[in-house]
């Protein structure tokens, strides 16, 4: 099977709001692109509510809840409450901490499997892989990490760096807590500039990077001294929390390199690391940096010198006149011109969470237990995504995971020989042999239920091409739509398909007229789901 999707040349670059016609292609194009997997209805909703309101409604963030107690191992809150802001047990902390974690990634899955009409769980993933952290020894402090990125995703970026500066988790994963006046550590110094606002650029001189040098790195290590991260693992404090200590800071006054205009940063006690900041920020090189990212993430891998030439300027310099919102810069880019380019369809393969994710979503697959049960599937999903390629909250290096950085391949890392065997065995396993399975309880495909909300099901090809329209970016071929039929049919006439369905839908409770148009939607979707096309947005 052919994975390499090679796209060429967009034929628009314009950022101008997209003026074409409006339609399912266009509707399902935004939604696999900002969703982990849109329904059916979802996309006839879009078409109807226009791009404007769709993409208004899109980028609103929605409420979610904190993970929850619900294994007996949770040693100091209470079944059904939560536990981020109570201490750790004096004893058996690991397994306080075990349960705690495994609540925290079912938490997660559940998100993404319940994450409505928003863009929120997309952007949460993007800066987990931007400000790539892992669990730290306390789940409260992973929790609070992952609540910063949720608070700021669709928000003002500058203070997100500021704020992840500063996080309990953020000062562990990358050395915080030791840099101080008497031992600088660069460790985060060297990541906030390569990594987090600036980009490296191409090294032009001995320790010089272009957007910054080495000297950079030393003075903003010594910036960044005297922060501590107080209350990880502790039997007492509710919480986990960041804490300035004077005595470890380094007071002197620090000079960044001729990149930064040999800015002065005097003394400024707690408030220093933000005027670092703002420093950078000055820098137009910061947006150009992020809106690669951004335009990597949504729109194409591929980012050629006439792409960053014409879109990365606009976005970029879109970003800078909103003083760093993200909001804006999302909202000119999924109502432009370039982002609806019949080109740029299919052109990422999904991520292992796009993946897993758009298969539950789009068939309207949801565990319906209660929280425990949920939770243990939740925790078996979260397994799975981790075999395929994905661990949420564990990104495989500080630079995130390798798809989003690593040229010439990007996203199709994804589809490796080892990778594409195991996404093959999970789509058959959630649509042919029961789904995952934990406590005696089942998460896997919901044929009835997904056909049922199709628009014509009694009609099969109806129901191919509304299969096609949700899953297939590109579409797919005569041969390929024909052999879905097929399976689906049983290669009967269409009236039989027909007669079958309309006996089920007349006694759905029925096992006699359910089973069997159940296993043939299963057969179809099993055969879909290892199609190339699936395997793109």
């Amino acid at each position: 099977m052919n994975y390499d999707y090679e796209v060429e040349e967009p034929v628009s670059l314009s950022m101008n709001p997209y003026t074409g016609a409006w339609t399912q292609a266009e509707a399902a194009h935004l939604l696999r692109r900002t969703l982990f997997g849109p329904t059916y209805q979802q996309i006839q909703d879009t078409v109807t509510n226009g791009m404007a309101a769709s993409v208004s409604q899109i980028l609103n963030p929605i409420a979610v809840g904190t993970p929850e107690v619900v294994s007996t191992d949770e040693a100091v809150a209470t079944m059904g409450g939560t536990w981020v802001s109570s201490p750790l047990p004096s004893t058996n902390q690991a397994v306080t901490e075990n349960a705690r974690r495994n609540s925290l990634a079912a938490w997660i899955m559940q998100r993404l499997n319940t994450s409505s009409y928003s863009i929120q769980e997309q952007m949460c993933l993007f800066w987990q892989n931007h400000f790539a952290a892992e669990f730290t020894f306390d789940s409260r402090a992973t929790y609070n990490y992952h609540e910063v990125i949720r608070t700021h995703c669709l928000g003002n970026f500058k203070q997100l760096v500021k704020d992840i500066t500063i996080d309990p988790c953020m000062l562990v994963f990358l050395s915080g807590t030791e840099n101080n006046k008497f031992d600088p550590n660069e460790n985060f110094a060297r990541e906030l500039f390569e990594l987090y606002t600036i980009g490296k650029g191409p090294q032009i001189g001995p320790g010089d990077y272009t957007n910054y040098k080495e000297e950079d790195i030393q003075e903003a290590a010594k910036i960044l001294t005297g922060w501590l991260a107080l209350g990880l693992g502790s039997d007492t404090d509710n919480d986990t929390y960041a804490q300035f200590e004077p005595l470890l800071h380094d007071e002197t006054t620090k000079t960044l390199s001729e990149h930064f205009d040999n800015a002065v940063i005097n003394p400024n006690g707690a408030n220093e690391y933000a005027d670092l900041i703002d420093t950078i920020f000055l820098q137009d090189e910061v947006a150009n940096f992020i809106c690669r990212k951004l335009y990597r993430w949504f729109v194409n891998y591929d980012l050629t010198t006439t792409v960053e030439n014409t879109v990365i300027v606009e976005m970029a310099n879109t970003f800078r006149t909103n003083n760093y919102e993200i909001l804006p810069v999302l909202s000119e880019l999924f109502q432009s011109e370039h982002f609806y380019d019949v080109a740029l369809r299919g052109a990422i393969i999904r991520n292992p969470l796009e993946h897993l994710f758009s298969i539950f979503n789009s068939t309207h697959s949801v565990p319906n237990y209660t929280t425990p049960e949920n939770y243990a599937l939740y925790e078996f999903a979260y397994g799975v995504a981790a075999t395929t390629g994905m661990s949420y909250a564990q990104p495989p290096s500080v630079g995130g995971w390798t798809a989003y950085y690593q040229a010439p391949s990007y996203s199709q890392l994804w589809v490796n020989s080892t990778y594409v065997k195991l996404r093959f065995n999970v789509s058959d396993w959630l649509t042919l042999a029961g789904g995952f399975t934990a406590g005696g309880n089942n998460l896997e495909v919901n044929h009835l239920d997904f056909l049922d909300n199709l628009s014509v099901p009694a009609d099969p090809n109806a129901v191919i091409d509304d299969m096609i329209l949700v899953f297939c970016p590109k579409g797919l071929d005569i041969v390929k739509r024909t052999t879905l039929k097929t399976i689906l049919t049983n290669g009967l006439p269409d009236f039989e398909w027909t007669i079958q369905y309309n006996d089920y839908a007349n006694d759905p409770g029925n096992p006699t007229f359910a089973d069997p148009v159940e296993q043939r939607v299963a057969l179809t979707l099993s055969q879909l789901f290892k199609m190339p096309e699936f395997q793109t947005i």
